[in-house]
């Protein structure tokens, strides 16, 4: 299968922890025995801080978007390194690079791409692109709410749900002030779009989504100790 994997910046490059790379490359090295794997990598805490700085300095958002893809480019070369020679050996830059970074039979991990895509939005895409079999969106929270978890206590998590019900949600989310969905409303429209199938779920153990990968890709029973997030079906 060939999987495309959105790891969010704030889960692998919280406090730039080596060793939290080092369990990622290891849980990544394990799917990759058997899948054609793509990374995106998201760019955190410090990603957001550039970009904070660079607005206080006068700069536009499509500047601060470049500032932002850099970040998660530098989160990419990191896992590079700590992955070694199964991994690409640079970010690809663009999605047809990535297609073709994949004939190498490596890992790939790359960061953003364009300004005004999160990189949630840049692996839907690359999913349609290369007609990946399944997209992973491994960020903080457990799944798709009804609403904002840490905002409403009466939000509801969503075990299975459509895409079409995913852009709803998402979209009615983001319009509450201080509110976060998961999966944001631009990335949401390419999955309905592209029909791929997505789990959303906690990937602060790089454990947790190798279990859940391997649990998807064979298609057996729900393995006990993993929360499974949430299952995005067409």
């Amino acid at each position: 299968m060939l999987i495309v994997l959105s790891v969010g910046g704030s889960i692998l490059a919280k406090d730039l922890d080596p060793e939290h790379f080092a369990a990622y490359a290891s849980a990544l090295r394990e799917l990759g025995k058997e899948h054609k794997l793509v990374i995106v990598t998201g760019g955190g805490v410090a990603a957001r801080d550039y970009i904070n700085v660079a607005r206080k300095v006068g700069a536009n958002e499509v500047v601060c978007d470049f500032i932002g893809i850099d970040i998660t480019r530098l989160n990419a070369q990191l896992l590079i390194a700590a992955l070694g020679k199964d991994a690409y050996p640079e970010p690809p830059t663009s999605y047809k690079e990535a297609e073709s970074a994949i004939a190498s039979g490596k890992i790939v991990v790359m960061g953003g791409v364009i300004p005004g895509q999160t990189t949630d939005a840049v692996s839907a895409v690359l999913a349609e692109y290369l007609n990946a079999d399944m997209m992973v969106i491994a960020t903080s929270v457990d799944g798709v709410y009804s609403s904002d978890p840490r905002e409403d206590p009466d939000a509801k998590k969503y075990d299975v749900m459509t895409a079409k019900e995913l852009v709803s949600v998402v979209i009615s989310t983001e319009m509450k002030a201080g509110s976060k969905s998961p999966v944001d409303p631009l990335a949401s429209k390419i999955i309905e779009r592209c029909n791929i199938d997505t789990i959303v779920m906690d990937g602060t153990n790089p454990e947790d989504v190798l279990q859940v990968v391997l649990q998807e890709a064979s298609k057996v029973g729900e393995i006990s100790g993993v929360h499974l997030g949430t299952r995005i079906i067409g």
